[in-house]
């Protein structure tokens, strides 16, 4: 079914209406900036039997509900009783203070929902202002693209390749609570299913594989020959097994498996893969992949996945690295992204870059407290034009916030060491879906 918006204007016949048709049509025009397709109803919603009658039309994943004038709370109790989405409280500006009528006196009326809202335990997202406000327009456009990708979670195919390493449970994640939380489908396979398939592959089989991988990484030829191949037989066994079970995200055991049994380590397939669209997190950080997932939906673009590793308190920034698994598409024009070794193991291929500058950068993970109640971590920041810092891929992020806070307070606070960085700024967006979930946020 298609993703839908709903927007319901309610109030009662006895404001202003001249003023309130204005509103009325001056708000669909906002509304529909964002989603072409939203419901509106034909005229204001001024009766309790004409509000009914528009939510008997609609199964939408997102009301937008707007006090156009003032409303009692029997109102919004009707659309709680039929809708369980995700809410949007809309409180118009008066649009006249001259001593004269109260026009619209949609603030008492969003007390007034807002109170039954609460009644009913439902979470939602508050705005106040006229239809051309910035504010109201940048609250509503993050509501309505966090409720797209809270329908995307629920309708997202997780692969979880493997368990994590000793010491990484972190990112372990169970069926059942990633479908009662996010709504997402978790499928679990070994890495030896994705080994033992690989190694069926002639060169022939894979010459496609390795055709597409040499268009993307430079220098391939400088890794052992039988790496590179057994790479594309790798790069090929994933794909066709994402591809065959519809995978939207994954995340995938590595070390030691990969150089132990099969001898080419997965991370350059992680690379390839995240250039294609699939969120793929190392060291089978399944909540990693899925921190990743929402960053790429927001943007558009692929997010990197990495550990915190340094930091320059003079400089404010934060680099975030790892191995080599970032997308290619991430890497700097200069040096492009280029095929390397396991900094620890010595066997390629791996990817080597620093990422290009990106103007605006969102921080984020899907974390869990000391007593196992998801969280969100969301911080917001530039990524800087430097250099590969180590060896693999690195992000160097300039943040909106003191860096050494940043830091102090997320290691005290046991956040875990792996972190998404969306190519944008979403944190608007990251906390509406926090919201809409039920889960807390730690914004910095």
């Amino acid at each position: 079914m298609k993703f839908e918006t709903a927007y319901i204007p309610i109030g009662v016949p006895t404001f202003h209406l001249e003023s309130a048709q204005k509103e009325f049509e001056s708000s669909i025009e906002t509304l529909r900036k964002f989603d072409s397709d939203i419901k509106v109803p034909e005229e204001m919603l001024l009766s309790i039997d004409k509000l009914n009658a528009f939510l008997d039309g609609i199964n939408p994943d997102l009301v937008i509900v707007q006090n156009i004038t003032f409303a009692n709370g029997a109102y919004i109790t009707e659309v709680l009783r039929k809708l369980p989405c995700p809410v949007v409280l809309w409180t118009l500006r008066e649009p006249v203070i001259d001593g004269g009528r109260l026009r619209l006196n949609s603030l008492t009326g969003a007390y007034s929902a807002a109170n039954m809202l609460r009644s009913f335990g439902r979470p939602f997202t508050y705005v106040f202002g006229s239809p051309n406000e910035e504010k109201v327009q940048k609250t509503i456009g993050a509501a309505i693209n966090a409720a797209r990708l809270k329908r995307a979670m629920r309708e997202l195919n997780l692969l979880q390749i493997g368990h994590t390493p000793q010491g990484f449970g972190f990112g372990r994640a169970l069926d059942a609570e990633m479908a009662a939380t996010f709504g997402t489908n978790l499928i679990s396979i070994e890495a030896r299913e994705l080994i033992d398939k690989a190694k069926t592959f002639t060169d022939e089989d894979a010459a496609d594989y390795l055709a597409d991988a040499r268009d993307k990484i430079r220098a391939l030829d400088s890794v052992k020959e039988k790496n590179v191949l057994d790479f594309a037989r790798l790069y090929k066994a994933y794909a066709e097994y994402v591809k065959a079970n519809d995978i939207g995200a994954l995340s995938s055991r590595c070390w030691p498996d990969f150089f132990t049994a099969f001898g080419t380590p997965v991370c350059a397939v992680l690379a390839m893969l995240n250039d294609l669209g699939v969120a793929s997190a190392c060291e089978a950080d399944t909540y990693g992949a899925l921190s990743m997932f929402a960053c790429q939906y927001l943007t558009g673009k692929p997010a990197f996945f990495g550990d915190p590793v340094s930091m320059d308190e003079n400089e404010n920034t934060i680099t975030f690295w790892h191995c080599g698994t970032a997308a290619c598409s991430l890497a700097r024009e200069d040096t492009g992204a280029e095929a390397g070794v396991h900094c620890n193991r010595k066997i390629g291929p791996t990817l080597e870059f620093g990422c290009k500058a990106e103007p605006s950068v969102t921080i984020f993970r899907i974390g869990k407290d000391a007593e196992g109640k998801f969280r969100f971590f969301i911080a917001g920041g530039e990524a800087l034009d430097k250099p590969k810092q180590f060896l693999g891929t690195s992000i160097v992020i300039k943040t909106d916030c003191k860096a050494d806070s940043i830091v102090y307070s997320s290691v005290e606070a046991g956040w875990e060491p792996h972190f998404a960085v969306a190519m944008g700024d979403v944190s608007a967006e990251l906390e509406c879906l926090a919201n809409m979930l039920g889960i807390e946020c730690d914004i910095y």
